[in-house]
């Protein structure tokens, strides 16, 4: 599950239906000094403004916020896109929100998440795709990869809806294709580089 030592400088994680579980189970085995800053992405419901970081928080090794507009990324912080925003990663390492315009029926758009990262970071980001019932992330998880990056997509044998997954695989071939708990040793294995 080695991957290559790039400085990398944020980890973009993306996910629709069935995520939530995926992404506890990766909170909750990600090591409690993981060293560079994590942003989720995930569809949730716009009208449901509380809960999910609350949930995910009662199960993670590292604080998990909804970022404020403008908020700078740290090491060893889930940052997830609040309900209803899209967001965005800046070149001088701060969080965008907008309300503009829903992408692929959903804000927050993960492939806004992604290209941004992408954009701001080229090689030195991370992007993972999981679980989902659409195929937002798919553009933004190539931009990741156009931009040399690193992917990972979740394989689909381990998702409860692969649109997702399988939507990204029919763009472009990623670095690796993994199941949550191998995710979870990438991850791990990033601590201590």
């Amino acid at each position: 599950m080695e991957i290559p030592d790039r400085n990398f400088k944020v980890v973009v994680i993306g996910g629709s239906a069935g995520s939530f579980v995926v992404v506890s189970r990766i909170l909750s085995q990600i090591a409690p000094d993981f060293p560079l800053p994590l942003v989720l992405c995930l569809h949730r419901l716009k009208h449901v403004r509380s809960g999910l970081v609350e949930g995910l928080n009662m199960k993670s090794k590292i604080p998990v916020i909804e970022p404020y507009d403008k908020e700078k990324l740290k090491p060893g912080v889930a940052m997830l896109a609040p309900s209803n925003y899209h967001l965005f990663v800046e070149f001088d390492s701060t969080i965008s929100l907008s309300t503009e315009e829903v992408h692929n029926h959903s804000r927050p758009s993960i492939d806004y998440a992604f290209s941004s990262a992408a954009y701001s970071f080229r090689e030195k980001t991370l992007g993972i795709i999981l679980t989902g019932a659409n195929k937002d992330g798919a553009k933004g998880m190539k931009s990741i990869h156009d931009k040399k990056g690193y992917t990972i997509v979740q394989n689909p044998a381990t998702c409860d809806v692969d649109a997702m997954p399988q939507s990204a695989l029919k763009l472009f071939e990623p670095d690796q294709v993994l199941s949550p708990d191998d995710i979870v040793k990438v991850l791990n294995g990033l601590t201590g580089k």
